[in-house]
């Protein structure tokens, strides 16, 4: 089992920024893709973007491309989600997530991925 826990959520204003964090335990860290995804009250969970293991391969969703930046240091087991020029439609809970096998590549499907942490609460204010 992987442990995700979120953090650095909270309520801004639009245009304004945040950066999530996302600490793993119970694997190594270092062996997996890291997602992040988001849900909004009466909508499905939505790709945000993911990272590869050795941080050399990214993907963006289509809404958050050039404003939001993932990262990783895995000496830390840590990955971020640095959110800039927010919107008020950027509010949701945020997730990471992990598929369960190491080295794998994994996509934009919710499915693909096994471990979720608790979620963070973002509210962007117009």
């Amino acid at each position: 089992q992987m442990q995700l826990v979120e953090s650095g959520g909270g309520l801004v204003q639009a245009g304004g920024s945040l950066r999530l964090s996302c600490t793993a335990s119970g694997r190594t860290f270092s062996n997996y893709v890291m997602g992040w995804f988001r849900q909004a009250p009466g909508k499905e969970r939505e790709f945000v973007a993911n990272i590869r293991w050795s941080g050399g391969s990214i993907y963006y969703g289509d809404s958050v491309k050039g404003r939001f930046t993932i990262s990783r240091d895995n000496a830390k087991n840590t990955v971020y989600l640095q959110m800039n020029s927010l919107k008020p439609e950027d509010t949701a809970v945020y997730y990471c997530a992990a598929p369960r096998t190491p080295r794998v590549r994994v996509g934009v499907d919710s499915a693909e991925y096994d471990y979720w942490g608790q979620g963070t609460q973002v509210t962007v204010s117009s």
